[in-house]
């Protein structure tokens, strides 16, 4: 393989399950930012955020996503808030094909109504907080992507297909053997 493959979408979108399939799939090393970001602070993005502050957050997010996106053939999951500095934005877009996972905020919820480690759900309306981040970030994650994969219901692999399928249709070298 010769190319980078980054997911944008929500939190709680699927990007690091699809990710790590995709992975797999490719036989690409696979990377997740906020795990990346984890292993280096020694804590969790929770605690870090409750201590430091979203903006200090941020910062190290963007310093981590300048790493992975300069590495070689890979898949890198992103935070859902990656593209809101628009640096991380214009690098995910240019050193990578960018797959947005397209969830409705309804969706996302019946996903992580039970989460408790995600930080900016963690109010007295996680449904209205997804909502708000939808209407604040699908733009972004529309205007980063080379492609949009509305994820609804289907399997984890019947997402890795339609991933396989758009990078290979974009001119990725995907072997024929792998796509079922």
């Amino acid at each position: 393989m010769s190319y980078l493959c980054s997911l944008v979408g929500l939190p709680g979108s699927g990007k690091s399950t699809v990710g790590r399939q995709l992975a797999r799939r490719l036989d690409l090393p696979f990377h997740d930012s906020d795990h990346v970001i984890e292993v280096r602070l020694g804590c969790s993005i929770r605690e870090f955020f409750e201590r430091e502050g979203e903006a200090r957050f941020r910062d190290l997010e963007s310093e981590v996503l300048d790493g992975l996106t300069s590495q070689g053939p890979a898949v890198v999951s992103t935070g859902g808030g990656a593209v809101l500095r628009p640096i991380n934005r214009e690098r995910l877009h240019q050193r990578t094909q960018v797959v947005y996972l397209r969830s409705s905020p309804e969706e996302v919820f019946r996903r992580l109504r039970h989460d408790r480690q995600r930080p900016l759900l963690q109010v007295q309306d996680p449904l209205q907080r997804l909502k708000d981040l939808y209407v604040q970030r699908d733009p972004l994650y529309q205007a980063t992507a080379h492609f949009t994969i509305e994820t609804g219901r289907p399997s984890v692999a019947t997402l890795v297909n339609k991933v396989v399928m758009q990078l290979e249709l974009c001119g990725a070298s995907v072997p024929q053997s792998e796509i079922t």
